[in-house]
């Protein structure tokens, strides 16, 4: 992008922040570090233990009653969505006798293989580890009874075996990660706040099914999970481990999107929703972070060099091959006002939908208050041998149709053609990850732009 190119996008992002967010500008660093320092508190309504003893769920934050009465909502604890019972993969036992490279990653030793990254880039976010707690025992609702969420509430879209899950990011924004199995697979659902980035992996490696905790590190001002069994280190961002016993080895990426709570439950009424029986009391709804996205705020803990072709905190839909050695990422203002784009990655054809319906989770004190951020998606356009061209058009309600001209057929954002000639075909789904400028780059030092 050319600088007029850049201007216009950080003119138009601005606008766009400015007429539907907020008036205020927020010094977002210093919130960010004492909300990160209050995790290693206790006490207060809003503070993270880091004892051991479980509490009980309290009545979780009430929306406006304003906004719930327009939308015909119920507080969380007057639903009565039904409690569903999923089970889940016992996780293997940890063998004492191994170094921990949770504990020896300041003077690495010589019984673990060497670090993959250079440790001293590591910053402690403040929380120890296990300040902010993982769910491991993840308790859900049947999708169908949920009527305390609204319909541009956040939540990570997960698919796996026919198995649809959903998990809110108004809990999320709270724990993290959740280790689960889906469709018989076990998994970890990863969300970092600070870089608004959603990664799902499977977690099982060579036998051993792990469970992934919060380490209290960032690398890139992104989150660095543990598994507990060998207690290696690993980016969240790439699934890469970073220093301990499994530092051979690689996570395998499964395919998921933050969509709006309304757009994901048309299409999954028989699926599962995250509630927030979590053993532990947070200030569910609420957003600790509130103005974190701000399009000129400064990341936090970032020490990096950010591309100057945007602000670091600038949102993109960032993709890369099977290889991991080619990437590209979209900027989403661009995509936003186009609905469908294209890039390639080598020889593959990429193509990234966007639908409006779902708020950011970082814009307003209230996760279900953000500004619309849409959601997203990235596809292989062809399909049985056939190379599909997608367009996207709004209506004067602001739906938007994405439609392929070979066939005129409807899709969704979710890669499946909704009605005409090829209603049922799916689209094969690449793993894509909508985050911020300066963390795509960082770790995607040699991405293009589309």
């Amino acid at each position: 992008m050319n600088g007029s190119g850049l201007s216009r996008h950080l003119f138009t992002f601005a606008a766009l922040n400015a007429a539907m967010t907020r008036s205020r500008r927020l010094v977002v660093a210093p919130i960010v570090g004492a909300v990160l320092l209050a995790a290693c508190s206790s006490g207060g309504e809003n503070s993270i233990s880091t004892s051991d003893e479980v509490t009980e769920q309290p009545a979780a934050s009430d929306a406006p009653e304003s906004s719930a009465s327009e939308e015909g909502l119920v507080n969380y604890t007057d639903s009565a969505a039904e409690t569903v019972g999923v089970e889940q993969t016992p996780s293997s036992a940890r063998d004492e006798s191994e170094p921990s490279g949770l504990q020896t990653w300041q003077s690495p030793v010589d019984d673990l293989p060497p670090p993959t990254i250079d440790l001293s880039v590591l910053r402690s976010g403040g929380p120890p580890p296990d300040g902010i707690p993982s769910i491991d025992d993840p308790v859900f609702h049947a999708a169908e009874g949920v009527d305390y969420l609204r319909s541009s509430d956040p939540v990570v879209a997960l698919e796996i075996n026919g198995d649809a899950r959903a998990y809110p990011l108004d809990i999320l924004i709270w724990h993290e990660l959740v280790n689960d199995t889906v469709g018989g697979v076990p998994v970890s659902v990863a969300y970092c706040p600070l870089c608004n980035s959603v990664t799902v992996y499977e977690r099982e490696i060579e036998g051993q099914v792990l469970d992934f905790g919060v380490s209290g590190l960032l690398f890139n001002s992104s989150l660095v999970m543990y598994d507990r069994q060998t207690e290696t280190l690993w980016s969240h961002f790439t699934g890469e481990p970073l220093y301990g016993a499994l530092s051979e080895t690689e996570l395998v990426s499964i395919p998921s999107t933050i969509v709006g709570f309304g757009t994901w439950q048309e299409e999954n009424p028989d699926g599962l929703v995250l509630n927030r029986q979590t053993g532990v009391t947070r200030d569910y709804g609420a957003n600790p972070y509130p103005g974190y996205d701000d399009v000129d705020a400064t990341p936090f803990l970032f020490e990096g060099e950010v591309d100057g072709r945007f602000t670091a905190m600038t949102r993109v839909v960032g993709v890369e091959n099977d290889e991991g050695t080619l990437a590209a990422a979209f900027p989403l203002l661009e995509l936003r006002e186009a609905g469908v784009a294209t890039s390639t990655l080598g020889d593959e054809s990429v193509v990234a939908f966007w639908v409006p319906g779902s708020v950011s989770a970082l814009d307003d004190q209230q996760v279900s208050g953000g500004v619309d951020v849409g959601a997203t998606g990235v596809f292989s356009p062809e399909l049985d041998g056939q190379s599909l061209t997608f367009s996207s058009t709004t209506d004067a309600d602001g739906d938007v149709t994405i439609t392929d001209a070979e066939t005129g057929s409807t899709w969704n954002i979710f890669g499946e053609a909704t009605d005409g000639e090829l209603a049922g075909s799916q689209l094969e789904q690449f793993i894509h990850i909508d985050t911020f400028w300066f963390a795509w780059i960082a770790f995607h030092p040699d991405s293009a732009v589309a």
